[in-house]
């Protein structure tokens, strides 16, 4: 949508502050925000804004700069910058760029690692310092991909946190010149019988799923872990990735004197405000709550049409650079554009479309509102720039130009007004730039050399055959191993048709081009009891199962995305952790040959004193040359009735600290964590990829969390094909529970067929990696354990899969069967149900009018443009609550999307589903569903994969 410069009224009509009174002592203007200090900083002065006049006739003012999160000598050094107190304005922005989130103070100093350590690639086209790292996969097409956090947002407001985590990492991705192609969400919570995991897990999962699937994005993978010290602090990574053509590489650079800066997308309103400086930049404490409007409100649809119109933008080559507007808004993307480029650039405030009008210039610059881009625009190409925003119906608006480098040669200035009154005038790059970096005291935590100690293999065992059955029940129901079907069911998988893989396998694979099947892989992967144990080894280990996981599907893996999930920095042993996990992934990339591409660095996950454990979550990209190779986990029905060959490849040992077991069996934390050995996981790697290319492998599982043991399970239940094992003799050290349980690091399970096992034993032995038969798939349904137990497949799923639904509700079935059928919407929309919507030749709201706050974002009658279908046939608009078992009805308003509850019964009768009872299981669910034979994917037929839905 065009607008013109005077649609967003000005002003905020609040009384006068007195002209040296303090501002923390003056009447707040407007609605709280929950940001306390802006809240203040909104006031009026002799009744206009604080403006940089009057800065210079007011340096003794009192200012509340403690409460916007800055420290006295952060303050002082601001005002050294200025040769000035800062405006109101201009102390925001300080605030918020020189935050943590945003400046990376505290862990600069240990993340040039990464860049000084980084192995020499020639696949790297953007790295480190972008808004997503870019790796070529082929001499026309690249990749960009990228994780962050949304953590503290997602715990005020579980819905909105995680649906504007998802929109915030897939404008990265846009903003780099790709089509964004699929999510993947590693979350983490707390306790799983807790009752705030039940009010967060719900609402993470409904946002991850309502912003994801109503972009038509494919979610293909994850994580879902529980553990208490995540209480009051769950984990909301977001990962995306997308494709480009190599030569449509976009940059951030306010380039060009006299270019236009553009803003397009949504309008701008109060929400998000101080939500990296506030949320993200400090503990949480009792008063969490008041920061809910602290935390942004996504819109997917206009997100949609959002990335629509920039990829017409970049085809069309009318974009000089471009910048999301996520964390810090305005501020960050004004800054690091003219910071990029040493350029400066005069922005006039007034032109900004707003959702509320008595907005004040503050409040403007610190808004976090989504889907918002800023463009720089040469002035002959801004019509044209105009045309294609009012075609796919979003706002575009000249909101400054871009100003030359000062005469010195120093870089240009960034001049911001408001209705003519300039309340900025900064140098950019001390915004974006030239923030505090801090060399933080780090100490060994006090309790690691006890807890080091305090050995696992040192705990009570299952000895007998009935004592083992009943532990590999009990450890396939808990939490972190049981079926997660209940939360991905309730995302679209497979939408846009090109994904190959996706959960519960190892790695998520998606197809990039259809006329040579060339792909990626994507795996994520972290593990904070290893972390809290050793550090650096627990960074190693979460590289190396990523790795592993991209490496068994039979991809190449040559890329990493990090997200580092820590407490506090100002306390010595969290930057201790901090600074080790940062060395140990530095030195495992450095020794695999894989550099990191970019990433997020998340502190203050910690409530009070109490910081969860250190949790680097690590995303591995992997290539296919043909994505028709990859190779499932599930074991597949044996063309036989001897069965496909079972081989476990690499060594077990004795590796029981910090696994699964001790913690499900005795609540135990202690030891050292497995020893990797990335030498090896690099031959594995080969082995398997030599593996794919020759047809030799038809099914391979790496073994992590929970052993052996689950990864059988898991394998046999995908197909409801079963197994027959016989375990290698064992010495003292490995016995039967040993291998079923142990975590050691560096092995998968493979199934090869009869007659390709000598020429795969061969490859092993060149390979140098250990392999050794432990038995045959059979078509019985049992998982049969020669000597020691045998369990029907029906109870192993029946355990399997009663866990999530028992704890949040019905079967994922009943919960997410009216979520993926979206008949009357659709109807009502008018949409073309199953084929591509047009673009409209019309804007969807006159150029010239601003629509009401009251009114809807878009007519309900309306088509939505668009460049694939949006929904696909079947889908719906109402989805259940699987918290309460209530009838949750999405209602569009300009805000977003948000659930609007109605009273209801269970989620099976909301639906019109006939009731089922809990001991039955559903008829298919991935992770242990029996899947049809008949069933087909998107790349090629091939039954190990569900139909696809999209």
């Amino acid at each position: 949508m065009t607008t013109q410069h005077d649609t967003a009224p000005s002003g905020a009509a609040s009384p006068p502050g007195t002209p040296h009174q303090p501002p923390a002592l003056s009447g707040l203007a407007g609605k709280s925000t929950g940001f306390a200090a802006t809240d203040v900083l909104i006031n009026q002065f002799d009744g206009g804004p604080d403006t940089v006049e009057r800065a210079l006739n007011t340096g003794d003012e009192l200012q509340p700069h403690t409460e916007l999160g800055l420290k006295d000598d952060e303050y002082d050094r601001i005002r050294q910058i200025l040769g000035r107190r800062p405006t109101a304005s201009e102390l925001a922005m300080y605030s918020i760029m020189w935050s943590e989130h945003c400046s990376y103070k505290s862990s600069k100093v240990h993340l040039r690692q990464f860049g000084e350590k980084a192995p020499k690639n020639t696949r790297m086209l953007a790295g480190i310092g972008e808004n997503a790292g870019v790796v070529q996969i082929s001499d026309e097409l690249a990749v960009t991909f990228k994780v962050e956090s949304h953590n503290h947002p997602s715990f005020v407001e579980p819905y909105q946190g995680a649906a504007t985590g998802i929109g915030g990492i897939v404008r990265d991705i846009l903003a780099m010149g790709a089509r964004p192609i699929a999510v993947m969400d590693p979350l983490r919570f707390g306790a799983a019988d807790h009752p705030d995991t039940a009010r967060v897990l719900p609402g993470v999962v409904a946002g991850i799923g309502g912003y994801g699937n109503c972009l038509g994005l494919p979610n293909i993978g994850g994580e879902i872990v529980f553990d208490p010290c995540y209480q009051g602090n769950p984990l909301i990574n977001a990962l995306s990735i997308g494709v480009l053509p190599v030569a449509r590489l976009q940059k951030k650079e306010a380039a060009g004197v006299g270019n236009i800066v553009v803003l397009l997308g949504a309008r701008t309103g109060r929400d998000g405000i101080g939500g990296v400086s506030v949320l993200a930049s400090a503990t949480f404490d009792e008063g969490a709550e008041q920061r809910r409007p602290s935390v942004q409100v996504g819109d997917p649809f206009m997100e949609k049409l959002l990335i629509e119109s920039c990829l017409e933008l970049y085809d069309a080559g009318l974009v000089v650079g471009i910048q999301d507007l996520g964390g810090a808004g305005l501020t960050c993307a004004l800054t690091e554009t003219a910071a990029a480029a040493g350029t400066g650039m005069r922005v006039y405030l007034e032109r900004v479309p707003l959702r509320e009008a008595s907005m004040s210039p503050t409040e403007i610059l610190a808004s976090e509102s989504q889907e918002r881009m800023l463009l720089i625009v040469a002035p002959h190409k801004l019509d044209e720039v105009l045309k294609v925003a009012e075609k796919w119906g979003v706002w575009a608006t000249d909101i400054g130009e871009v100003t030359p480098s000062e005469t010195d040669g120093q870089p240009g200035r960034l001049v911001i007004s408001w209705n003519d009154h300039v309340v900025v005038d900064v140098p950019p790059g001390s915004l974006a730039d030239d923030g505090p970096v801090y060399a933080r005291p780090i100490r060994e935590p006090a309790d690691l050399i006890l807890l080091q100690a305090d050995r696992a293999e040192t705990l009570p065992r299952p000895s007998t055959p009935d004592e083992l059955r009943a532990t590999v029940l009990r450890m396939i129901a808990s939490p972190n191993l049981c079926d997660k079907s209940w939360v991905t069911e309730q995302y679209d998988r497979y939408v846009l048709g090109n994904t190959v893989l996706a959960q519960p396998e190892d790695a998520g694979v998606l197809r990039i081009d259809e006329r040579t099947g060339l792909g990626v892989a994507l795996a994520v992967d972290g593990n904070g009891r290893y972390a809290r144990l050793d550090p650096y080894e627990g960074a190693r280990l979460a590289l190396a199962e990523a790795y592993r996981n991209v490496a068994v599907t039979g991809a190449e893996p040559v890329a990493v995305t990090d997200c580092l999930n820590f407490g506090s920095p100002e306390d010595p042993a969290v930057m201790w952790q901090f600074a080790e996990a940062v060395r140990g992934l530095a030195d495992g990339c450095q020794q695999l040959g894989i550099p990191v591409t970019g990433g997020n660095v998340s502190f203050y996950n910690q409530t009070g004193a109490a910081a969860i454990h250190p949790t680097p979550v690590v995303g591995v990209l992997g290539i296919f040359d043909d994505v028709a190779r990859r190779v499932p986990m599930g074991f597949p029905p044996p063309p036989t009735t001897e069965g496909d060959l079972l081989f476990l490849l690499g060594d077990t040992a004795c590796e029981l600290s910090g696994s699964e077991w001790a913690w499900v069996t005795h609540g135990h934390l202690g030891g050292r964590p497995p020893k990797v050995d990335l030498a090896h996981e690099q031959a594995l790697g080969r082995l398997m990829a030599r593996a794919s290319e020759r047809e030799h492998v038809v099914a391979a599982h790496d073994l992590s969390d929970g052993g052996l043991a689950q990864v059988l399970v898991e394998s046999c239940l995908r197909h409801n094909v079963g197994a027959r094992i016989m375990l290698p003799e064992h010495v003292a050290a490995n016995t039967p529970f040993v291998w079923l349980f142990s975590e050691s690091a560096g092995r998968a399970l493979v199934a090869v067929r009869r007659g390709r096992d000598k020429a795969f034993l061969a490859l092993a032995a060149e390979h140098n990696i250990s392999c050794v038969q432990i038995g045959v798939t059979a078509q019985d349904p049992v998982l049969d354990i020669h000597n020691e137990f045998t369990i029907g497949l029906d109870e192993l799923r029946e355990a399997f899969t009663a866990t999530m639904r028992n704890l949040f509700g019905g079967p994922a079935e009943g919960i997410i069967r009216p979520v993926v059928a979206v008949a009357e919407v659709a109807e009502s929309a008018q949409l073309a149900v199953a084929q591509p919507v047009q673009p409209v030749a019309e804007p969807l709201r006159p150029a010239a009018q601003p629509v009401p706050a009251a009114e809807p974002l878009r007519p309900a009658a309306q088509p939505v443009p668009a460049a694939e279908p949006v929904r696909s046939e079947g889908d719906t608009a109402t989805e259940s609550d699987p918290a309460g078992g209530k009838s949750v009805t999405l209602e569009i308003s300009e805000s977003g999307a948000k659930p609007h509850e109605t009273a209801s019964g269970p989620a099976d009768e909301v639906a019109g589903l006939p009731t089922r009872s809990e001991a039955e299981p559903p008829a298919a669910e991935p992770g242990g569903p029996i899947d049809p034979g008949t069933a087909t994917e998107p790349a090629k037929s091939d039954d190990d994969e569900p139909e696809p839905k999209g």
